[in-house]
């Protein structure tokens, strides 16, 4: 059964959107470097059907997405889940995986956008020109679009506009 250990409405996660991100514990990969190692433990409120609905309704007038943190222990469930979002709620769903590759048996059709690939600590996060982590973004037709470089470009952009603006 898949738990949660918390959640927030986040802004950077996912390009453009106004994200619930819920952050799933029990994680198998246990990244050297890892900055959420208390994921790492099976602990936490269970995160079913009822659950979710329940967080996405509290949450719905504010949020474009839904993003599962985590999950790799249970894939099934979180396409399931994010099948659930898409058909109940209308809005886009993402999944940060710390796995390089998708499982061959889960059905990803009903995500937008999924992270993938492990932490490792010394080629940096998505924002990083050296990170082996890459976004890809489900497009209107149907294909898949690495979009990992907009997480660089974001970077530049709020670096050069910190120097540009002391005060911010």
């Amino acid at each position: 059964m898949l738990k949660y250990a918390n959640f927030d409405v986040v802004f950077q996660e996912v390009p453009d959107e106004v994200t619930l991100a819920i952050n799933i514990s029990n994680c198998p990969n246990q990244c050297p470097g890892c900055h959420s190692k208390y994921l790492w433990k099976d602990e936490g409120k269970p995160l079913d059907n009822n659950e979710l609905n329940r967080l996405v309704e509290q949450y719905k007038s504010g949020i474009t997405c839904v993003c599962f943190m985590g999950g790799d222990n249970e894939p099934e469930s979180v396409a399931q889940l994010a099948r659930q979002v898409k058909n109940d709620h209308k809005i886009k769903v993402a999944w940060y995986s710390g796995k390089n590759d998708l499982p061959q048996n889960v059905d990803t059709n009903h995500f937008d956008y999924i992270k993938l690939g492990r932490y490792i600590a010394e080629l940096g996060p998505l924002d990083s020109a050296t990170t082996n982590q890459h976004m890809m973004k489900r497009l209107a037709d149907g294909r898949v679009k690495d979009i990992t470089e907009w997480f660089r470009r974001n970077k530049h952009v709020e670096t050069v506009e910190t120097e540009k603006n002391p005060a911010v």
